[in-house]
C-alpha cells in the first residue's frame, strides 16, 4: 500500500489508544493501513474491530478509508460475568463496567481535549491566514477605485481645460477667477466622495455578526454518546471520534459498491504511478473513485455496457472534481477494445450472477482481461461465492498451486510461494479471521496464466464475498 506514514508528532504526547469498527474480513486491510498511514503501534484485532495506538490529529485520523468508525477507547477488558438473567441485575453490572475506573474517563477526556484545542488552532491559524488575506483583497480594491476616480476627473478637466482654452481670448479675468473657484471646487468635492466611499466601505467591514449557540470546537464535534459492545469473549466502552462514519464518503454523489470494501480491492493491486488501471465492469465507478483518490497519478479507464450505469458513474465523478482523471468507455467485458497485454492493473466488481450467468460467460470474462493484461500484471476480482466455488472446482489440465510451507505472521496471515516463472518470490496470502480460504489457494488451480495470489473473505452484509487477487505469469499466447 502506497500510502505516507503519519507524522507522529502532532497528537498527545504519549500517543492516544483508538479503535475503529471494520466489515468483517477487512481486519488485515485496517490492520496494515493504520500502520502505513497513522505509524500506529500496538495494532491488535478482535473479530470487526481493530485497536491501535497513535499521536496523529484529527486530520489524519479523518484519511482511513477501510475503516467504518473511529472510537476514542475507554477501556477493553474480560466479558462480564453475568450470574443472573434479571434485567436489572444486568444493568447494574453494565453501570459498574463505566464507573468502576473514573482515572480511565479522565485520561479519555484529556486526550479528546488535547485533540480538540490543537484541531481549533489549526482551524484558527487557517481562518486569520483567509481573513488577512480578504483584508488585503479589500485594501487592493479601495486603492484602485481611488485612482480610477482619480483618472476620471483629471479625463474631465483636461477635456474642460481644452474647450476653456478656446475661450481664453474671450473671457475675462473674472471669469478665469471664476473657472479657478469651480475646479477648486471641484477637487474639494471629489476629496469628500473618496472620504465617503472609504467610510462606506469600513462600515460594510464592520457589519458582520457571529453567534454560535454552542461552545466553539468543542460543541460542533462532540456528540454525547457512548459506545458499549458487550460479548461473551470481551467487554468494549468507547466515545465516538466523529458525528459522521468514516465510511461515508463526501465526494461519492451515488454509492454503489460500499467504498471500504472498494478501497481495500485498490489497495490490495498495488497501484504506483504511472499505471494504467482498468476496471472492464465498472457500475457507479466507486472502485476507481477510491483509487483515484488514493493514487491520483495514475491512467484510469472504466468500462460499462450500460448507459444508466456510466451516467451514474459521470455524476460521481463531477461531484468528486476527477472527470479528468478517469476515461470512460461503453464495451463488454468479453469485447475490450485495447490491445493485448496493455494493461498493467485490473479491478473489478464481478456482477453476482445477474448479468452474467454462472458457467461459459466467466471464463470468458477471465481470458478477455487476461488478454489485455501485460506479463507481471495484477487482478483483482470481487466474486461472489456462487463464482468462488465455480472458479475453486474449475479444473485445468496445469501446475497445481503449491503452499506447504505456509507459516504465520501475523493475525490471519499466512505465507505461501508462487510457481517459479518470472521470479521467485514469496506472495502474503491472507485469510479471514472467520473462515480459512487456505484451502481455496490450495485447491484452485492457475486459470491459463493467471495464478491466484491471495484471497480475502469479507461480509457485504447479507452476504459474503471474496476479494481474490491473481498475477499474470507468463503470456497467455492468446
Amino acid at each position: 500500500m502506497s500510502v505516507v506514514p503519519g507524522e507522529p508528532v502532532s497528537g498527545p504526547e504519549a500517543g492516544a489508544r483508538f479503535f475503529c469498527t471494520a466489515g468483517r474480513g477487512l481486519e488485515p486491510f485496517l490492520m496494515r493501513e493504520v500502520r502505513a498511514r497513522l505509524a500506529a503501534t500496538q495494532v491488535e484485532y478482535i473479530s470487526g474491530k481493530v485497536f491501535f495506538t497513535t499521536c496523529s490529529d484529527l486530520n489524519m485520523l479523518k484519511e482511513l478509508k477501510s475503516a467504518e468508525r473511529l472510537f476514542l477507547l475507554i477501556k477493553k477488558q474480560f466479558p462480564l460475568i453475568v450470574s443472573s438473567v434479571s434485567k436489572g441485575k444486568i444493568f447494574n453490572e453494565m453501570q459498574r463496567l463505566i464507573n468502576e475506573d473514573p482515572g480511565s474517563w479522565l485520561n479519555a477526556i484529556s486526550i479528546w481535549k488535547n485533540l480538540l484545542e490543537l484541531d481549533a488552532k489549526k482551524e484558527k491559524l487557517s481562518q486569520r491566514d483567509n481573513n488577512q488575506l480578504k483584508r488585503k483583497v479589500g485594501e487592493n480594491e479601495i486603492i484602485v477605485a481611488k485612482k480610477l476616480k482619480i483618472e476620471q476627473m483629471q479625463k474631465i478637466e483636461e477635456n474642460r481645460d481644452c474647450q476653456l482654452e478656446k475661450q481664453i481670448e474671450e473671457e475675462t479675468l473674472e471669469q478665469r477667477d471664476f473657472t479657478t473657484r469651480r475646479e477648486n471646487f471641484q477637487e474639494e468635492e471629489f476629496q469628500n466622495d473618496t472620504e465617503k466611499a472609504t467610510d462606506t466601505h469600513n462600515q460594510n467591514d464592520l457589519t458582520f455578526r457571529v453567534s454560535c449557540r454552542c461552545s466553539g470546537t468543542v460543541g460542533k464535534a462532540f456528540t454525547a454518546q457512548i459506545f458499549i459492545h458487550l460479548n461473551d469473549i470481551y467487554s468494549v466502552v468507547g466515545i465516538p471520534v466523529f458525528r459522521v462514519p468514516l465510511a461515508s464518503r463526501a465526494y461519492i454523489k451515488t454509492a454503489g459498491l460500499r467504498s471500504t470494501i472498494a478501497w481495500a480491492m485498490a489497495s490490495l493491486a498495488d497501484i504506483k504511478a504511472g499505471a494504467f488501471v482498468l476496471d472492464p465492469m465498472c457500475g457507479l465507478g466507486t472502485i476507481l473513485l477510491e483509487a483515484a483518490k488514493e493514487w491520483p497519478d495514475v491512467y484510469y479507464v472504466g468500462a460499462d455496457v450500460s448507459d444508466s450505469q456510466l451516467l451514474g458513474t459521470w455524476d460521481n465523478l463531477k461531484a468528486a472534481g476527477l472527470e479528468d482523471k478517469i476515461e470512460l468507455l461503453k464495451v463488454s467485458v468479453i469485447e475490450l477494445p485495447l490491445p493485448s497485454e496493455s494493461v498493467d492493473i485490473i479491478i473489478s466488481d464481478i456482477p453476482f450472477g445477474k448479468k452474467f450467468k454462472l458457467g461459459e460467460d466467466i471464463k470468458r470474462i477471465l481470458q478477455e482481461m487476461e488478454r489485455v493484461l501485460h506479463v507481471g500484471g495484477t487482478i483483482v476480482l470481487l466474486l461472489s461465492e456462487d463464482h468462488h466455488r465455480r472458479l475453486t472446482d474449475y479444473k485445468e489440465s496445469s501446475i497445481p498451486f503449491n503452499s506447504k510451507d505456509s507459516h504465520t505472521d501475523e493475525p490471519g496471515i499466512k505465507k505461501c510461494s508462487i510457481p517459479q516463472e518470472k521470479t521467485g518470490a514469496s506472495k502474503t496470502v491472507s485469510t479471514s479471521f472467520e473462515a480459512s480460504n487456505h484451502e481455496f489457494l490450495d485447491k484452485m488451480s492457475p486459470f491459463g496464466s493467471l495464478v491466484p495470489v491471495e484471497c480475502y473473505k469479507v461480509s457485504l452484509g447479507k452476504t459474503d464475498a471474496f476479494i481474490c487477487k491473481y498475477k499474470k505469469l507468463h503470456s497467455s499466447g492468446l
